[in-house]
């Protein structure tokens, strides 16, 4: 269980890199415990203003400069300071050893951020999107997580809620007159609210297969034939030797899998085993990790060999094509186009490559970048990141089409008024309106210490 009463503290930056390291303190008591531990030029701690940055020093430890940050107007809500001093393990870990001496404990991991969500300066959403602006590797992360700690994502949620509590008021109405038939809820309003509602979240739900790709990284699988060129072609688009290339067919086992910005966009790409008919145990497994990255790719690279003839071309073709979904994006490449001049075959949408010259690799760079571009997370609309999130919103998505289909039939307004609830409650636990310890235990726990 978490205590608020008592005064926590922690290295915010990482030890012994850089030159600088920050130790922060959050609690009732930080400015006597920074007093009890620093020696200022002029002054306190606990004198001194808030938004100020003192000089001071630590006896045969370090100088430091302390900024101080009053309560409430601080990250955590509560009296704050960041101590800064050089970034030396000794020097870190004896300023905490310090701290805690002088009445302070070692903060838990994101135990900065659960105080700033108790106190109010902001909500569950906003704090794990604290986490993502943390771990975001690429412009497009970085812009979803902002976006979701500046509160417009919670904002959208929290007037969909408030339509359903609206909602769910005038059927609370009649039950309380239920004896005097009186019907308060205009049924025909009440079904273009939910149909409304309804619509809104299923964006919600639909937006989170593009979020978590853009989160974790566009999943690219590169498919094709045994020795059609993909191994060739991951270190021709990373621009160095991460795969091992051979003439012998089935050289790749197993999935190898390399990371890729492009346009501000962090890509995945995965260089799969060859798929054919094969008795090897082994590399059977290796096919069937293949087709298994095929299903989960946002992108995929069919990987044609350019030599091969038109209806091995073909045959080829289809047999990639025909395991692609359409909510898939698909580019199919004819690759060695650098010693096999024929033309491409006619009725295949080919883009022509060489992996081993590089020739088209940039244009198919451009082509991947293009295929998820910083304009879907540049507007107005919300993306969805966050699987807690989303299975929530699934759980909404179900109790709402529950009242619709109650409505229809006549259910009683008392059970259509439960399934309503349920669905307010769901929207809530995404903002932290009813969130239980465990929830927020699991949360915080992923947390870097400090944060």
């Amino acid at each position: 269980m978490f205590k608020f009463d008592d005064t926590i503290c922690a290295p915010a930056t990482s030890v012994g890199t850089g030159a600088i390291s920050i130790i922060r303190v959050s609690g009732p008591g930080t400015f006597g415990i920074v007093d009890a531990v620093v020696e200022f030029s002029k002054g306190s701690a606990s004198e001194a203003s808030g938004y100020s940055v003192s000089y001071g020093n630590i006896p045969e430890v370090d100088e430091v400069l302390v900024s101080i940050f009053r309560a409430p107007h601080s990250y955590t809500g509560e009296d704050s300071a960041e101590i800064c001093c050089h970034a030396s393990g000794f020097i870190v870990s004896r300023i905490m050893e310090l701290l805690i001496a002088a009445g302070a404990r070692s903060a838990e991991p994101g135990e900065f951020t659960r105080r700033a969500f108790v106190n109010g300066k902001m909500d569950l959403a906003q704090a794990e999107a604290v986490a993502d602006m943390i771990s975001a590797g690429s412009e497009a992360a970085h812009r979803v997580a902002l976006n979701q700690l500046k509160g417009k994502y919670s904002s959208e949620l929290k007037v969909l809620r408030d339509q359903l509590v609206q909602l769910a008021s005038l059927m609370e109405l009649e039950l309380d007159f239920s004896e005097e038939e009186v019907e308060f809820a205009d049924r025909s309003r009440l079904r273009v609210l939910l149909d409304e509602t309804s619509a809104h979240v299923q964006r919600l739900c639909e937006s989170f297969r593009a979020g978590n790709a853009i989160k974790r990284g566009v999943p690219v699988a590169i498919v094709g034939a045994v020795n059609a060129g993909k191994s060739t072609l991951l270190n021709a688009l990373l621009g160095e030797d991460r795969a091992i290339v051979s003439d012998i067919p089935g050289t790749t086992r197993d999935t190898v899998e390399e990371v890729l910005t492009l346009g501000g966009v962090q890509f995945r790409f995965i260089d799969t085993a060859g798929i054919r008919e094969s008795s090897d145990t082994i590399e059977k497994i290796g096919i069937e990790r293949s087709l298994q990255s095929l299903s989960k790719a946002e992108l995929v690279l069919g990987v044609l060999d350019g030599c091969a003839l038109p209806e091995e071309l073909h045959k080829a073709y289809e047999a990639i094509a025909g395991k692609v979904s359409p909510s898939q994006t698909l580019i199919m490449l004819r690759n060695k186009v650098d010693v096999c001049t024929a033309a491409s075959p006619e009725g295949l949408d080919l883009m022509d490559i060489s992996a081993k010259t590089g020739k088209g690799i940039d244009e198919l760079k451009s082509r991947i970048a293009t295929s998820y571009s910083l304009a879907a997370v540049s507007g107005d609309a919300t993306l969805v990141t966050n699987l807690r999130h989303y299975e929530a919103l699934s759980r909404a998505r179900a109790d709402l089409a529950a009242v619709r289909s109650g409505l229809d039939a006549g259910i009683p307004t008392d059970l259509l008024a439960e399934d309503l609830r349920s669905a307010i409650r769901e929207l809530g636990s995404i903002f932290g309106e009813i969130a239980p310890d465990e929830v927020l235990g699991s949360i915080f726990s992923k947390f870097c210490i400090g944060k």
